[in-house]
């Protein structure tokens, strides 16, 4: 064997403190943001941005899903929780009309396992005339209400999930949330 000059063994050692490194970051980041809770208080009583210009007015006692919620400036996602209810809205690009949008939501949320659209849909408008179609939606032991809404070539998608109980005594608040919803271009992300 030959002899080990001082900089290979230096070459060795640096190389070495970079695999503990990287191991140390590959490690430690992901337990420390499994440490991180995932929802987080949010301010109620003014307008959260969602994106692409459409805000609203997050419900009392909701907290945000940081895991979900994703802002850009063409589209958005938000998820607000209610105890155990999910109040999520998604904003994104869209060509077509209300009937269209609703449709595809239909189709998304009937694509869910176990679940499927209730009744009939009702036409609802936001405070700030923002017209809609609402309809509800079940699986075993949960239920769900949804809404649709287009403005300006983007389709905004309410839906709401939970066991009966808790959402009955959520979807107020839920409802007048939904009701400020408000799309503003000049207002992005």
């Amino acid at each position: 064997m030959g002899w080990v000059t001082r900089r290979q063994l230096t070459n060795l050692l640096g190389a070495l403190s970079l695999v503990a490194a990287l191991a140390g970051i590959a490690v430690g980041l992901p337990a420390l943001d499994r440490r991180l809770p995932s929802d987080r208080p949010v301010a109620t009583d003014r307008p959260y941005v969602i994106g692409a210009g459409v805000t609203v007015v997050p419900p009392p006692g909701s907290r945000i899903d940081v895991t979900e919620t994703r802002p850009t400036d063409d589209s958005g996602t938000v998820l607000f929780r209610l105890g155990p209810v999910r109040y999520l809205i998604t904003v994104r690009p869209f060509d077509g009309d209300l009937a269209a949008a609703a449709v595809g939501l239909r189709q998304r949320i009937t694509g869910t396992s176990g679940y499927q659209v209730t009744g009939t849909e009702l036409t609802v408008a936001t405070g700030t005339g923002l017209a809609g179609l609402q309809g509800g939606y079940t699986a075993p032991g949960r239920g769900g209400r949804y809404a649709v809404f287009v403005a300006d070539g983007h389709t905004i998608e309410v839906t709401v999930s939970g066991a009966d109980l808790d959402l009955g005594r959520t979807l107020p608040a839920i409802d007048a949330s939904t009701r400020t919803l408000r799309y503003d271009p000049e207002a992005t992300s």
